[in-house]
């Protein structure tokens, strides 16, 4: 009696494993996730992070070395082509002006004697000549006193020379004197005051800088890195839009103006430099600061989208038994300009629709032919039942459910177990 007990609960057990494998086999429930097909735009866009800088910026610097002993500008001080804005400490610039000068007079001095000798030395050569015709004097004494007049011409040729170096020498100090008062190069405002009063600036192997003065700020433009990949979508007057961490709920916008073609490389990375001009009217954007840059690269206004989640669900033979449908499965995810399947629920009848899609951001897709409206909805991801019992399952996000109560899973649709929910394109899809 105990045996055939044993045989009959076997005989039940084997009963109820047939029938749970034959309702997970032949007539799951299944929880369909939707989107829906939308009107609106897509935009195709390269992001990327740049800097903020003024259109010009002028290093003001020094030409002589000196202490600085007088400043006449500051941070943010507006400052006009010409003024005044820095002296350094004249007094050893003057004592090589006195100096200068001094070298000056004497050569001056050097040239008036050196005439007087040309004088003197023409005076006894003729005084010879005369003497010779008489033949009082002999022949070589008046070679002599012609020699004389040409050696002191040459020495007053050399005085004026000394002279007009001399002037030169003292231009020149004029010149270097002028040098210690630093005025502004251009209009604008001083962004960086690099010394102080009493600092001394030294100028032998390159200009320091004493100030930045921006040109205006109301015009400035990002130095945007766009990486080598990405820069061959990139062209002069493409429209940008940009955010700044200073004002995280405002776009400003700006236009692409040049591609500079010098490459940066920092660890095997190549990036190009993209200049955007950007209106800077409030004055709110500063020097350095980082801006977040979205490039538009196409953009489809007034098209039919559908979600990108859409395009790339694929269901399995498990997902189409379980949506009741007999054909196979759909072909390869769609990419740009080429054909491809989208399923689409009406009724509660699931049934496949081939669709030729064209630009994408990312989201969603324009359509470019296809028997889809907007408001149609198409198949996002597939749950089974079978689905649910798996202890690391993760439950859909939103849907509609066909023929059951809801189970988490992952999805028995999508590329390499794809377990993304609805696609929410603009437009108001679910």
């Amino acid at each position: 009696m105990k045996r055939v007990t044993i045989v009959l609960l076997l005989i039940a057990l084997v009963g109820v494993g047939a029938r749970a494998y034959y309702t997970s086999t032949t007539g799951q429930q299944a929880v369909v996730s939707t989107a829906r097909v939308a009107a609106g735009h897509i935009v195709d866009v390269v992001d990327a992070t740049g800097t903020l800088q003024a259109v010009t910026t002028v290093q003001v610097g020094t030409q002589v070395s000196g202490t600085v002993s007088w400043l006449g500008a500051d941070f943010n001080s507006i400052v006009r082509k010409g003024d005044v804005i820095a002296r350094l400490d004249p007094s050893l610039l003057d004592a090589q002006i006195a100096q200068v000068r001094a070298n000056l007079a004497r050569a001056s001095a050097d040239v008036e004697n050196a005439r007087v000798q040309v004088a003197d030395a023409q005076v006894k050569y003729e005084r010879a000549q005369v003497l010779s015709q008489k033949s009082l004097l002999a022949r070589s004494e008046l070679d002599a006193a012609r020699v004389a007049v040409d050696t002191e011409q040459a020495q007053l040729k050399s005085a004026l020379a000394q002279l007009i170096q001399a002037e030169a020498s003292l231009s020149q100090s004029e010149v270097t004197r002028q040098h210690a008062t630093i005025t502004a190069p251009i209009d604008g405002i001083v962004i960086q005051r690099s010394v102080d009063v009493g600092q001394t600036v030294a100028a032998s192997l390159q200009s320091p800088t004493i100030f930045s003065i921006a040109a205006d700020l109301a015009r400035m433009q990002v130095q945007a890195s766009i990486d080598e990949s990405d820069i061959g979508k990139i062209a002069p007057g493409q429209a940008v839009s940009f955010t700044v961490d200073a004002y995280p709920a405002e776009r400003f916008t700006g236009v692409t103006r040049q591609v500079r073609l010098q490459p940066t490389v920092v660890q095997n990375v190549t990036t190009y430099t993209v200049i955007v001009d950007v209106p800077n009217a409030e004055l709110k954007l500063k020097p350095g600061m980082t801006a977040t840059v979205s490039i538009e690269i196409a953009r489809r206004d007034d098209v039919v989208t559908v979600p990108n989640a859409a395009l790339r669900f694929t269901p399995s033979t498990a997902a189409l038994a379980a949506l009741g449908v007999t054909t196979g499965p759909a072909a390869e995810p769609a990419r740009a300009g080429r054909g491809a399947k989208v399923w689409v629920r009406e009724n509660g009848v699931v049934r496949s629709v081939a669709v030729k899609t064209g630009l994408s951001d990312g989201q969603a897709t324009e359509l470019l032919s296809g028997d889809l409206a907007p408001g149609t909805e198409v198949v996002t991801n597939v749950l089974t039942a079978s689905d649910a019992a798996r202890p690391t399952a993760a439950a859909p996000t939103g849907g509609m459910f066909m023929g059951g109560s809801p189970a988490g899973g992952p999805g028995l649709g999508g590329q390499g177990g794809n377990r993304q929910g609805a696609t929410r394109p603009a437009g108001g899809a679910r």
